[in-house]
């Protein structure tokens, strides 16, 4: 999706993949601000075959209609059509409010020859039309017939816009490797019979209606059981830690030559300084002392040349922090004149290294936040993956911003909006990844300050909800904001 008005065009957003289907329903939705008095174009690009297909759109006509379907096009063909897409949009509530849900199934029809069924639960919502749009997919439970679904937390905007007695139609599935998933049965609800289940139980008949019609004793083919946590709207934000890491591997060149990532030219930032700036000066309002750990990885250290994944960015071993943004990149700069860029591209050392300090602090006193900015494919995906699933389960963010032209097909598997990450069977108890590649969001004119604030927007939009997941789940209340003299220490990253 990419969004232009008077301004270049940028690309506004992708959605996530699915698999073997010409008849693809996106999870992922795209929020975008409405100028009444701008003219708005939108353009709709399918990258999913090696041919150009697009079609363009004006904003407001999708708002003046409840659903709206327009035919890709072959660019090569003139008047080839190839499908079309088809969306719906609608005008924002302000509720903020925001749900734990956990669900589990009992005694689910059985689709599977040779083994029971693969279940897994789509969640729609209504529109004003009657229509239903997807909103969210649960994660597939292999081979029962009686599934437990892991805990998932939803903006209750994005399950049925603010407002409570809107239907919302959940459909039960199982899952087939083809993508021609079996439809089990569905139920229907709204937001409000699920918040009556607070602290309770509700249980819902799963009905096929084409079984029903067919079977004059059918009763049903399970029941689903759905619990819910009660809603926040308040948050106190006070990230007592956030640190930043950098890549710094040879993939990158030499920082003195301009076509190096992490050139060091005197007029202009680089990616890396970009990306640190752009992120560090939104989030270090929320930092109690403007103190920021800050490490380098994938290089080779003085005297001995040996590599570290995991080295203080000031060379200070013991006090590896840095006052504010300016001396976070005043470290960084220092180092690209002092240590070897090297390899690989490892990311689970550093990750484990601010996991173990945030497991000494579960009270909800402190909150980890990791930068991570890269310009190459992770090395160590496996040990990467087990670390994130152990990070998932303590009071901590990771932000991985990828610079440069590689391809990082793979970060998407961290970044758990859709499927959670797994490792040896675990699945990551909360989705703590954000990966976003910063070439989607510089501007086409140059213009840095327009590129750094794109970036800082959509990295850190999912943090207070990463944050929220903890506290609920720990069962944690905000808390009163303390004065300056009663403001924690800085739980150094040692």
């Amino acid at each position: 999706l990419l969004n232009g008005s008077v301004y270049p065009k940028i690309i506004f957003g992708r959605t996530e993949v699915i698999d073997n289907t010409l008849n693809p329903n996106f999870v992922r939705k795209f929020f975008l601000d409405f100028f009444f008095e701008e003219k708005q174009n939108l353009r709709f690009d399918d990258l999913s075959l090696c041919l150009s297909l697009s079609l363009s759109v004006t904003l407001p006509l999708p708002l003046s209609l409840p659903s709206l379907s327009l035919f890709l096009f072959h660019s090569g063909i003139p008047g080839k059509k190839l499908g079309a897409i088809i969306f719906a949009a609608e005008e924002l509530s302000n509720c903020r409010d925001i749900a734990t849900m956990q669900l589990c199934a009992n005694k689910l029809d059985k689709k599977d020859f040779f083994g029971k069924s693969d279940p897994f639960l789509v969640f729609y919502r209504s529109n004003e039309d009657g229509t239903f749009t997807i909103c969210h997919k649960t994660e597939v439970v292999k081979n029962t017939l009686n599934p437990v679904w892991q805990p998932f937390t939803i903006a209750v905007r994005a399950l049925c816009n603010g407002d409570y007695d809107r239907t919302v139609k959940v459909d039960v599935y199982d899952w087939d490797r083809d993508g021609s998933h079996d439809f089990i049965g569905e139920f229907t609800t709204s937001y409000r019979d699920f918040s009556r289940g607070q602290n309770q139980f509700n249980v819902y008949e799963v009905l096929n209606p084409k079984k029903k019609g067919k079977k004059k004793k059918y009763t049903n083919s399970g029941t689903v059981t759905t619990g819910i946590s009660s809603e926040w709207t308040l948050i106190y934000l006070n990230f007592n830690c956030v640190s930043m890491c950098v890549c710094l591997c040879s993939l990158t060149g030499n920082p003195s030559q301009p076509t190096s990532l992490h050139y060091m030219n005197p007029y202009q930032m680089n990616a890396y300084a970009m990306a640190l700036k752009a992120v560090g000066e939104i989030i270090q309002d929320y930092d109690s002392d403007k103190l920021f750990p800050a490490y380098g990885f994938g290089a080779k250290l003085p005297p001995d040349g040996k590599i570290s994944h995991a080295f203080p960015l000031s060379g200070d071993n013991e006090n590896p922090n840095c006052v504010g943004i300016e001396g976070v990149l005043e470290a960084y700069f220092q180092s690209l004149r002092t240590v070897q860029l090297y390899g690989p591209t490892n990311f689970s050392p550093v990750i484990n290294q601010v996991a173990r300090s945030a497991q000494d602090v579960t009270d909800g006193s402190q909150y980890f936040v990791l930068l991570m900015i890269t310009d190459g494919v992770i090395s160590d995906m496996v040990q990467t993956k087990e670390a994130v699933v152990n990070a998932a389960a303590l009071p901590m963010s990771i932000i991985i911003v990828g610079v440069g032209p590689a391809k990082f097909d793979a970060m998407e598997e961290l970044d758990g909006d859709e499927v959670r990450v797994s490792s040896r069977g675990r699945f990551a108890e909360r989705d703590i990844v954000q990966f976003v590649p910063f070439r989607d969001y510089m501007d086409q004119s140059g213009n840095q300050v327009l590129s750094m604030a794109r970036l800082a927007k959509d990295v850190l939009a999912e943090i207070p909800e990463q944050l929220l997941g903890f506290m609920k789940t720990r069962g944690i209340e905000p808390r009163p904001a303390l004065s300056s003299s009663e403001l924690p220490e800085l739980h150094r990253l040692i």
